[in-house]
């Protein structure tokens, strides 16, 4: 028998990944452009400020402890892409690149902490609908948010591997991988915020 556990993780990770409703995947693509493998200890700390994040909000709005409306918060998550890409476009500007990283390291993780929870508040809205009438709340968004975690691991994986074909076996500049995702990922997010535009 298939445990309540089980069933939420397996739900958790399933959503991120869905192709559907690729935001979430595009975000983690994005948030990840800027950085190479060599400086995965940098993109860990980044990540880990995102789940913070979403962790809190879809805890709280799960629980009902907070109310945003939906439409709003399906259109500032791909103004979340929009605002790391361009995050992302300004760092490509800067003289002194590796002088530019050090400083924008605390401006991009607290971005990720507050993106995160606008991320959060949309993996609830699809959350309490899966739950139904599940009175026990604690083990579904415990597992359910391991199962977003897992599946995070997977894009961020997914993308530095792609990156690191791109540059090490296609000769393609660092800079030109994060300028061409970054505004790949941009542009298309850019469409999807003015699709959804609550007015």
């Amino acid at each position: 028998m298939i445990s309540t556990f089980t069933v939420y993780l397996r739900l958790g990770f399933e959503h991120l990944l869905d192709l559907q409703g690729y935001d979430h995947i595009l975000f983690l693509a994005v948030l990840c452009a800027a950085y190479s493998l060599k400086r995965w200890r940098e993109l860990l700390v980044l990540v880990t400020a995102f789940t913070i994040g979403h962790s809190v909000s879809l805890a709280v709005a799960t629980l009902r402890l907070v109310r945003v409306d939906t439409g709003l918060v399906e259109f500032l998550i791909p103004v979340t892409i929009v605002a790391t890409a361009v995050t992302n476009l300004v760092g490509l500007r800067r003289e002194d690149p590796a002088e530019h990283k050090v400083a924008a390291r605390p401006l991009r993780y607290a971005l990720a902490l507050a993106f995160g929870v606008v991320h959060g508040l949309g993996f609830s809205n699809f959350l309490r609908l899966a739950l139904g009438e599940e009175r026990s709340l604690f083990v579904p968004l415990l597992s359910f948010n391991i199962g977003l975690e897992l599946a995070q691991i997977v894009v961020a994986v997914g993308v530095l591997v792609v990156a690191l074909v791109a540059v090490r076996f296609l000769s393609l500049p660092e800079r030109a991988w994060t300028l061409l995702l970054s505004a790949l990922a941009g542009g298309v997010a850019a469409v999807m915020a003015v699709q959804r535009w609550p007015g």
